[in-house]
């Protein structure tokens, strides 16, 4: 009985040692499977799957038509979309079954690794939404170009200027909703279809009046910036219109702001003896062009004046208007509210 129970403890004995060093070679393997595969994976991920650093978030990146995956692979792997063009192509062959991607433009708002480009790709998902950009009342086209390209990312400041310059006054001031792809010529083509529109409300009113749009237009770009209230630009209107009638001088400060940058305040003797013909100072009629691009109330002041027998005024630094019908009185007005 006692050579029994010896034995017994002893085969428990052995027992809990197997079974101890079976669970320490148990784990030791398990470390060894898990870093087997732990490891390579993330290998992988790094050098295949993962966004670049220097991925172009903000941008828009173009799948021509009839370009292959290959073409596509070597493009986005050049322009660091991803990091490499085989792991694309396994992506897109897994998502699709095949090796097609869809062509056009696509917005990379965010930053994004292959397996989601990869869906993008198959799927036709080009991530453009309408942007909203609001152009107030008086931007010259220059601000403009500078408002458009904030929104647009492909948008040139520098070709919008060279093309919209020669339709300063026609480019009708409001809120657009375009595509982030949109090109310099369609946003052009957008505010002068915007501006004939507009114009087109008060058409009677102009052909009435008598004058040729462009001497309109002219003139309601001058208003826009001599005040803000529709009454002042009336009366401001009925001056200026007299001022040529009788061949004086328009004597507009705001056209310096177009072609010197200066605001009233900041005119200098010097600078209202600059020949341009922006110069309202040195050159009677109006300006070579329109200084801005006029709201259609602007426009509708232009022809529809009120002439009090005034020739003069002038703004304090409140922006209140005041009218006189000689410039000895002129001159007692602005002592007052200027001096």
């Amino acid at each position: 009985m006692y050579d029994y129970l010896r034995l017994w403890r002893k085969f428990r004995g052995s027992e809990r040692k197997i079974s101890q060093w079976w669970q320490k070679g148990l784990h030791a393997k398990s470390t060894v499977i898990i870093a087997l595969i732990v490891i390579p994976s993330a290998f992988v991920y790094y050098a295949w799957v993962s966004t670049p650093a220097e991925f172009p978030a903000g941008s828009i990146v173009t799948v021509e038509e009839g370009a292959t995956l290959s073409d596509v692979g070597v493009q986005f792997e050049g322009q660091n979309i991803i990091k490499n063009r085989r792991a694309l192509r396994v992506a897109v062959t897994i998502l699709d079954g095949e090796t097609g991607v869809i062509a056009g433009d696509y917005l990379l708002k965010d930053k994004e690794n292959v397996i989601q480009i990869a869906r993008r790709l198959v799927s036709g998902s080009f991530g453009l939404q309408p942007v909203k950009i609001r152009i107030p009342e008086g931007t010259a086209a220059r601000e403009m170009a500078a408002i458009y390209a904030a929104h647009l990312p492909r948008f040139s400041e520098k070709s919008f200027i060279g093309m919209a310059e020669h339709f300063e006054g026609y480019l009708f001031p409001d809120t657009y909703f375009f595509q982030p792809n949109a090109t310099e010529r369609q946003v052009l083509i957008t505010m002068i279809s915007n501006f004939e529109e507009h114009v087109a409300e008060i058409e009677e009113e102009i052909r009435s009046f008598g004058r040729p749009l462009g001497d309109v237009i002219i003139m309601a770009s001058l208003l826009e910036k001599e005040a803000h209230i529709f009454r002042d630009r009336r009366m401001i209107s009925g001056v200026l219109w007299k001022r040529m009638e009788i061949g004086m001088p328009l004597q507009v400060d705001a056209a310096f702001l177009y072609f010197l940058g200066r605001t009233t305040f900041d005119l200098t003797l010097e600078d209202l003896q600059y020949d341009s013909p922006y110069n309202t100072y040195l050159h009677a009629g109006l300006p070579a062009g329109a200084i801005t691009n006029p709201s259609l109330r602007a426009i509708e002041a232009a022809v529809t004046p009120i002439d009090n027998g005034n020739l003069f005024y002038l703004a304090d630094f409140s922006g209140t208007t005041h009218y006189s019908a000689t410039f000895e009185e002129h001159l007692r007005k602005k002592r007052i509210y200027l001096d």
